[in-house]
């Protein structure tokens, strides 16, 4: 065998070592690349599509149904060009309305929706957008003030998943068998109530009962309880306008604040192009749909009342209204001291409802 052979040889044996070594080299840099440093998927990686289950508590013709959930699910799906979609589980089929939070926190649902007051104490920080003695003109003011009030204050407590939106109801009034036109009137009557307004009730007089909006139209046609602290759409929602007469308008008395959340893990498993897709119809079903929603239902149930029922409307005079108001804004006092005392922000939160109740309130009141 000639020495030029040989040589040859050990040449290509050479370059075929080389080939090879930068192939292996080129494929860990891509498995590497196929991650970001949270470790989820990279958008250089093809996503898998998914299927997410939405839970809710509200009934199938409800609009948090038809218009919430079913077109952030649409907008999401279209948003992702497909490769997410929802399916929505209303009326309480999946995770009942208290469960909702906990359930989409361990997987049982993947997105859902429902009050955060069902939780009473599980969300120190919200509870302060929740607390009587500031006054919201309508639901839009209200959601926007949570909203962009729980962007601000970025609390601890919903860190367990990731919170889509925030909304809210705007102000609840007293829908009573019995005309309240003064502090007197509503001493120890019984009011249908849950959570955080609980303490509203205690401090003008009258006596909760804890229960959530699906269970109230029974007690309140046994005789259970003589009223309900709640938006107006409950009386067609949920027909409560059969079993009440009179409606009395407490701007200040309670706002329920409502959550669209999704499970941590099937978030953190989106790339990040996906995420930031979802991010955007977050922010458009906000503003086109979530923010003004109960604005529109809280004036259908109001309609269906007076028109189908009769229900008489009751205004506070100014001298009554100042009066409720005295009861009331001491809660926010001892809310802070609790807060502080817990080493939380509870002046801050006060302070940052009061800044945002003004500023929405001029803008959409």
């Amino acid at each position: 065998m000639s020495k030029t052979f040989i040589k040859g040889a050990a040449i290509v044996f050479s370059l075929l070592l080389l080939l090879f070594a930068f192939g292996c080299s080129t494929n860990e840099e891509s498995a590497v690349e196929g991650q970001n440093e949270g470790g989820s998927p990279d958008e250089g990686i093809a996503m898998e599509p998914v299927e997410l289950k939405f839970a809710h508590f509200f009934p199938a013709v409800h609009s948090v149904e038809t218009r919430i959930a079913q077109e952030w699910g649409k907008a999401v799906e279209e948003a992702t060009d497909g490769l997410v979609t929802v399916v929505t589980y209303p009326g309480e089929t999946l995770l009942k309305a208290a469960d909702v939070y906990e359930g989409v926190a361990t997987g049982i649902a993947d997105v859902g929706f429902s009050v955060f007051t069902y939780n009473a104490g599980r969300f120190p920080v919200i509870e302060g957008f929740e607390l009587p003695g500031t006054v919201y003109q309508n639901s839009k003011a209200a959601s926007y003030v949570a909203w962009e009030g729980l962007k601000e204050l970025q609390p601890e407590e919903i860190n367990d998943t990731k919170l889509m939106f925030a909304t809210a109801t705007g102000p609840s009034h007293l829908l009573t068998k019995n005309p309240i036109h003064t502090l007197e009137d509503i001493q120890n009557v019984e009011i249908r109530t849950f959570g955080m307004p609980v303490k509203a009730i205690e401090a003008i007089g009258a006596v909760p009962v804890a229960m959530t909006a699906v269970e109230a139209y029974e007690a309140l046609s046994r005789g259970i309880v003589q009223g309900n602290c709640a938006p107006l759409e409950v009386l067609k929602a949920y027909r409560q306008a059969e079993v009440t007469k009179y409606i009395t308008y407490t701007p200040f008395l309670s706002n329920a604040i409502f959550f669209v959340t999704m499970n941590l893990d099937v978030w953190n498993s989106f790339p990040s192009d996906i995420q930031e897709k979802i991010l955007k119809v977050n922010e458009q079903i906000f503003a086109e749909v979530a923010s003004g929603n109960w604005d529109e239902i809280n004036t259908e149930g109001l309609q269906f009342a007076k028109e189908g029922y009769g229900h008489e409307e009751i205004e506070l005079s100014d001298e009554e209204f100042a009066r409720w108001m005295e009861k009331l804004v001491p809660l926010q006092d001892e809310y802070i001291q609790s807060m502080e005392e817990k080493g939380l922000p509870g002046k801050e939160v006060i302070e940052t409802i009061k800044r945002l109740a003004d500023k929405y309130n001029e803008m959409y009141g």
